[in-house]
């Protein structure tokens, strides 16, 4: 950290206000010169704005029963979100089946796996065998996978 002290290092760090948690700066900011060797410094193209920030993340959990929720978006339009997944369709050998979750096995975050946190890519245990998941569970509301030989 002794070699960061300068202004233009300060800006990449995490900002913490008194009194609140951590807070991450939404872009980074602009510190490139303009081309033309003027000394002047490039200025932001437009504001933020609060389109551009995304949704949260829905931590899918396996649980026996199931949950969902609509979520609207910008225009109106509506995304099913899915809480809790009990069932997955697995597609195996040209025909899908619905089979019952046991537990996430494995996942890009090991704590996921821990938790049995639902994610695309994940491997769940079921009735039928191992499965990877391939859709966005949070995003499309039900969990769709393939067998895993």
């Amino acid at each position: 950290m002794a070699a960061c002290r300068s202004v233009g290092c300060l800006f990449s760090q995490r900002v913490q206000p008194k009194g609140e948690s951590m807070v991450y700066q939404y872009h980074e900011p602009i510190r490139k010169k303009v081309s033309a060797g003027t000394g002047g410094r490039k200025r932001k193209f437009r504001d933020k704005k609060l389109a551009h920030m995304g949704g949260g993340f829905t931590a899918t959990k396996v649980n026996a029963e199931e949950d969902r929720y609509v979520k609207r978006g910008r225009g109106g339009t509506t995304k099913v979100k899915a809480r809790r997944a009990g069932f997955v369709n697995v597609l195996m050998e040209g025909k899908t089946k619905k089979a019952k979750i046991i537990s996430v096995v494995e996942s890009h975050n090991p704590q996921y796996a821990r938790q049995n946190i639902i994610t695309r890519g994940a491997i769940l245990n079921t009735e039928v065998g191992k499965v990877r998941v391939t859709n966005r569970v949070g995003q499309d509301g039900i969990v769709n996978g393939i067998l895993v030989k």
